[in-house]
């Protein structure tokens, strides 16, 4: 199963991906923890990220996909994986789709995690008292104003992967918001449910071409159609039937004189050019 969760911080992403991994045997892989991997393995790939994270740049989106895509043909991602942190970007998410596809992989699902800013405000303040008393160590995201930047840019750059996602047709929205055995329970119903059937529109179906099996009275009884019309045959016309009688023998003699006039050259004619022809002179 290949998964990837979307939603802003502190939405419980990481607390439902541990659960995932759990459940399904897969692993969690996060963009941080193999971008540091491939800098340790000293990989021609690591090195390159180094040398940019050394200088203060974001690493390019075709380094992270050839790490992401080195990671995943490990053995341990055999069975599938969670992406964390990654794709960030709708390019990012391009870039993902073709290397899967050069692989001949798919995501199984996308996850988002839908959760009310201002109530997600008050949750890490919670948070915040509840470590806090306990004698924790804070997060570093468990800063008010932290939270409002990451949650901005969120919003800015992450967000826009909704619509992208939606319109390929694997979104899944869950409301993030209840509790976590709930979240965990919809994630799953989420991921197992069959989409629903698509029936055609009205306009979409194209009738039926006529035939005279399926116009036939017993084809229309069986649909509880009334039974066609006859409509009776349309008389010849008269212009036909007269020219198929048998002609008289005096109309016959009368066509037979017309036609030897026509056929006769005019008098003083000549027959082949029409000019007149030369007098005789009379001696």
């Amino acid at each position: 199963m290949r998964l990837i969760l979307l939603g802003p911080p502190g939405a419980g992403k990481g607390t439902q991906a541990q659960r995932l991994v759990q459940k399904h045997g897969i692993v969690q892989l996060s963009t941080g923890d193999m971008l540091r991997a491939a800098v340790k393995a000293g990989t021609l790939v690591g090195l390159r990220a180094k040398a940019i994270m050394d200088r203060g740049e974001l690493v390019p989106d075709d380094v992270v996909v050839t790490i992401v895509s080195d990671r995943i043909g490990e053995p341990d991602a055999k069975n599938g994986f969670i992406l964390d942190g990654f794709p960030r970007t709708v390019p990012q998410a391009v870039a993902l789709d073709k290397m899967l596809k050069e692989k001949g992989l798919k995501l199984d699902g996308v996850i988002e995690l839908k959760v009310d800013g201002s109530i997600l405000q008050s949750r890490i303040e919670n948070r915040m008292r509840e470590a806090a008393a306990r004698g924790e160590q804070l997060r570093s995201d468990d800063d008010p104003e932290v939270l409002k930047r990451r949650v901005d840019a969120y919003k800015e750059q992450t967000a826009p992967l909704v619509d992208y996602y939606r319109w390929q047709g694997t979104l899944k929205s869950v409301d993030g918001m209840r509790a976590i055995d709930e979240v965990e329970a919809a994630i799953h119903k989420a991921l197992t449910e069959k989409p629903p059937i698509r029936k055609p529109a009205p306009q979409e179906t194209s009738p039926a071409k006529s035939s005279p099996i399926a116009d036939g009275p017993k084809a229309r009884a069986a649909a509880g159609q009334p039974a066609a019309k006859v409509r009776p045959k349309a008389p010849a016309k008269a212009a036909k039937s007269a020219a198929k009688k048998p002609k008289s023998g005096a109309a016959k003699a009368k066509t037979a004189a017309a036609r030897r006039a026509a056929a006769k050259p005019a008098k003083g004619r000549s027959p082949a050019r029409g000019k007149a022809a030369p007098r005789k002179s009379k001696r």
